[in-house]
């Protein structure tokens, strides 16, 4: 692949990348550091990306979904809340264009990480939720229904905070 086209995948993806790890891992500077290794372990392996298997952000969120998963391996953080909470109901637009940015952050970093996943594709990604289970390797009935789950517990968190 050749310089300017490498540039513009970075271009492209690393905005969302950092967003994706932030909302993830608490120290900014660990966040970046991440950032930095999804693009290194990409450019490494670009030669191994086949566009028939997946899209081009469907391979980098891969990495970077596996380089936080290995990040909070190293690092032993087993930090996670209870996924056995049920809720149900609907998250309205309007409460999310009323919050700041940090307090959605801090909500949805009390989602677990799959349920995170669903979120940050489907609002920061602008993926449909078909997309969503594809990727996820989940039918879009349980994409579905984890998606209802995530925007009732966002919506209890957001109305606590």
């Amino acid at each position: 692949m050749t310089t300017p086209d490498w540039e513009k995948i970075y271009e492209t993806y690393s905005g969302k990348v950092m967003g994706y790890i932030a909302a993830r891992v608490q120290r900014r500077a660990d966040a970046e550091d991440l950032c930095a290794d999804v693009f290194e372990k990409a450019y490494k392996k670009i030669d191994a990306y086949d566009e028939k298997k997946a899209s081009m952000s469907t391979w980098i969120f891969t990495i970077t979904r596996n380089t936080v998963i290995d990040y909070f391996r190293r690092n032993k953080v087993m930090d996670e809340p209870d996924e056995n909470i049920a809720a149900e109901g609907e998250i309205d637009d309007e409460l999310l264009s009323q919050e700041t940015l940090s307090e959605l952050a801090a909500a949805l970093n009390k989602l677990p990480e799959e349920l995170q996943d669903i979120i940050v594709l489907a609002y920061y990604d602008g993926k449909p939720l078909t997309e969503i289970a594809m990727m996820m390797r989940l039918s879009y009935g349980a994409v579905k229904i984890r998606h209802q789950k995530a925007l009732a517990l966002l919506k209890k968190e957001m109305t606590i905070l």
